[in-house]
């Protein structure tokens, strides 16, 4: 009873605003572009350097991301040590830090695809040489764990890193698109149009506006539990006028709580433009859970958690751990528009 009272209430609430633009502020952050990198875009044919920094692969996984990038059009370079273990680590924190020093100093290797995520990445980011990188500038992709290696390298080159898929992804029409309108064939002003769930099952994967309105800045952000991982670290990123993404997978509603609030706690979104969700993924209340039928939905908690910041706010937009993934660049400035449920690069994020 309390839960359908509840969203009652927000919905209420977010409706009289959207029929009220004229009562919601302009949030256009000024973005001082002086020390932004990017990197040069990628062609048809290129030598992509193919990492595990965090977890480690299989064999079969290291032919699953080969045969995608060449799908993709480009050939593939790796190290020795892509297979290697340490734990659960793709082998030890030298040898994967030591890797992403090889590929990026490689003249010949263009852009770096990510096998796939998993924990280990920011056991790494104390050991990397950033102005190595900042001299040798070129596509960083990944998600998941991935966003830490993307927060520690833009926070200390300014390159900007690439949120999207990994090597082992399932490369669908829908991401191979925006993959290459991104990073191949940028245009300025390019529209991300979120895939339209299909699938009663998946109530997850609406769009779900939390708080209209516009916001532009400069796109910041990535998986929730990593972010909230990396405050007060020297790798976090300032929210200062910028578009926060998140994206989670897995977590209950009162881990996605316990997050979101510490966020709030630490002045995170205080400075912030607005905040673009992608999907949370398996994130509702688990059934064999003793409290489950006294849990919050997962939309509760990010109504409860998001509305009040006073910024607009939308859920449901296609990035995470699914199968139709946007190409998100952390630096480049976007425009927020919840209503129209759209996110547009205001910039090419490639040279």
């Amino acid at each position: 009873m309390y839960r359908k009272e509840f969203l009652k209430k927000t919905a209420a609430i977010s409706t009289a605003i959207s029929l009220s633009p004229a009562l919601l502020p302009s949030y256009a952050a000024e973005v001082n572009d002086t020390t932004l990198i990017k990197p040069a875009r990628l062609r048809k044919g290129d030598l992509i350097g193919l990492a595990a920094p965090g977890s480690f692969i299989s064999d079969k996984e290291l032919q699953e991301s080969v045969s995608n990038l060449e799908k993709l059009g480009f050939r593939v370079f790796y190290t020795e040590n892509i297979l290697a273990r340490h734990g659960y680590l793709a082998g030890t924190d030298a040898q994967r830090a030591d890797d992403l020093h090889l590929l990026f100093s490689n003249k010949e290797v263009k852009g770096i695809m990510c096998a796939r995520g998993g924990y280990g990445c920011s056991r790494i980011l104390p050991l990397l040489d950033y102005e190595l990188i900042r001299r040798n500038p070129k596509v960083l992709i990944g998600y998941s764990d991935i966003t830490a290696l993307c927060y520690g390298i833009f926070n200390n080159t300014g390159l900007t890193c690439f949120h999207g898929p990994v090597a082992i992804s399932t490369f669908n029409d829908f991401s191979v698109f925006y993959f290459n309108q991104v990073l191949v064939d940028p245009q300025p002003g390019l529209l991300l149009a979120s895939a339209v769930n299909t699938d009663p099952q998946k109530e997850n994967y609406s769009i779900v506006p939390i708080r209209s309105g516009k916001a532009s800045g400069q796109l910041a952000g990535g998986n929730l539990s990593i972010v909230v991982s990396l405050i007060g670290t020297p790798y976090d990123i300032d929210y200062t006028g910028k578009i926060v993404f998140l994206e989670e997978i897995g977590e209950e509603p009162y881990r996605i709580d316990r997050m979101l609030t510490q966020m709030i706690e630490a002045g995170k979104f205080n400075k912030a433009a607005g905040i673009a969700l992608g999907i949370f993924d398996k994130c509702e209340p688990k059934e064999k859970n003793p409290e489950f039928n006294f849990s919050f939905s997962l939309m509760e908690v990010l109504i409860d958690r998001l509305y009040n910041l006073g910024i607009p706010v939308i859920y449901g937009l296609s990035f995470g751990h699914i199968t139709n993934k946007f190409t998100l660049p952390v630096g480049i400035n976007a425009e927020l528009d919840v209503d129209n449920h759209t996110l547009r690069l205001l910039d090419q994020a490639v040279l």
